[in-house]
């Protein structure tokens, strides 16, 4: 599991906290935004490179944590990876910033800083700036969007020369 998706180094590092200038949404409703989301843009992290078809589902338990389970397949090794973890609130429950941990008492920082009205995308970072991810309830989306996410992320001091562009272009059957 170590080498999956976004989340599991943050976790390594127990880090939290936020970019400075990085504001999580406020008035975030958790119940819209579970279920799943594909990964469009990322910075690269050696716990996700060469991964495509990453997508991250989250669902709700009864004791009201966020299950995390995150998924990707790895052209390389021809096969999927897939990781699964826990999050939660950091504070108000109407704010886009979670604590998620993959490896028992370790978290790390998911800030949510942009969602459209209707939670079909969403600009997620985490403790600091090499950690960045546009998401999208679609596995493609427009120059527009993507474009959007670019200049957003630069006025808040992200690097995005770097980014990576996720293939969703399904070459190998979900099998889970």
């Amino acid at each position: 599991m170590r080498g999956v998706l976004f989340g599991v180094v943050l976790i390594l590092c127990g880090c939290m906290g936020m970019p400075e200038s990085v504001t999580p949404v406020k008035g975030f409703d958790l119940a819209r935004y579970l279920g799943r989301w594909y990964e469009i843009a990322r910075l690269d992290h050696s716990f996700e490179r060469g991964l495509d078809q990453v997508s991250a589902d989250y669902s709700l338990r009864e004791d009201g944590t966020v299950v995390v389970r995150n998924l990707g397949f790895s052209m390389e090794k021809n096969r999927w990876k897939e990781a699964e973890g826990k999050a939660f609130f950091a504070g108000n429950r109407n704010e886009g910033y979670l604590k998620v941990s993959f490896f028992g008492p370790f978290y790390g920082s998911y800030v949510v800083f942009e969602v459209d009205k209707d939670y079909r995308y969403a600009f997620v970072c985490g403790q600091n700036r090499s950690y960045l991810w546009l998401l999208s309830r679609t596995p493609v989306v427009g120059d527009g969007l993507i474009a959007r996410f670019v200049n957003k992320a630069e006025s808040l001091g992200f690097q995005t020369e770097g980014l990576i562009y996720v293939n969703q272009k399904k070459g190998i059957e979900r099998t889970k």
